[in-house]
């Protein structure tokens, strides 16, 4: 079964701090986005991916996709304000694709076997995602003091990709679009059509590069091979 992959890559990582795209942060020398796409471009399954960028940024990401040898087709959407209208304008690009999946080009340690079990979970579900069972006792806060332990047994800590059939990922954000909904991630937009959303086993290494202190996880990992 062949995907088309869309990665969202318009944010402007406030939490970084850096002052540019975290995407174009070197890690080992090499721009972030280009480890998220060496995954992918390893992968016979994935067919074509779209970046949702914006616009001022597309040549940055054109110059490296050249630089690095990245030859997977890739194609350019629009990037939205938000992280759900970049994925809606990717959905965009997407023509007749069977499945999608979507996933953060921060996420550079993504595996292909992980990739794999996303997108078969989606064939037989509709849609899906990966996650990996919370460690941490968890505590809801309020005003600076705790309220509640929350039970942790049940909970899991969501990563990408999440694939769906396009069908559903596209229904599921037409119906968000029409009321303004704005989820905190696209299966929850599929949630709220009380369709059903499979989860397979993600990996505690499959980290999101969000603040500097990612950086030097994410150095570390790749020194460790």
């Amino acid at each position: 079964m062949r995907y088309t992959l869309i990665i969202p890559a318009a944010g402007q990582g406030k939490r970084m701090g850096a002052g540019l795209n975290k995407l174009f942060l070197p890690i080992a020398s090499v721009p972030l986005i280009i480890h998220t796409l060496r995954v992918f471009e390893k992968d016979e399954a994935c067919e074509q991916i779209i970046l949702a960028v914006n616009a001022d940024e597309q040549p940055v990401f054109e110059r490296f996709i050249k630089q690095y040898d990245i030859k997977k087709q890739i194609v350019f959407a629009i990037g939205g304000q938000e992280r759900q209208d970049s994925v809606y304008n990717g959905l965009l690009q997407a023509g007749k694709a069977s499945y999608i999946l979507v996933h953060d080009g921060a996420r550079p340690f993504i595996t292909i076997e992980i990739i794999q079990s996303v997108l078969a979970e989606a064939v037989r579900k509709g849609a899906s995602i990966c996650a990996v069972p919370v460690k941490d006792t968890i505590k809801r806060v309020e005003d600076g003091s705790v309220v509640e332990t929350v039970e942790r047994s049940k909970l899991w800590a969501v990563q990408t990709p999440q694939g769906f059939h396009l069908s559903t990922l596209s229904e599921a954000h037409e119906e968000a679009r029409k009321i303004g909904y704005l989820g905190t991630d696209d299966a929850s937009l599929v949630e709220r059509l009380g369709k059903a959303v499979g989860v397979v086993s993600g990996s505690y290494f499959n980290i999101k590069v969000t603040t500097p202190d990612d950086l030097v996880v994410a150095e570390s990992f790749l020194a460790r091979g």
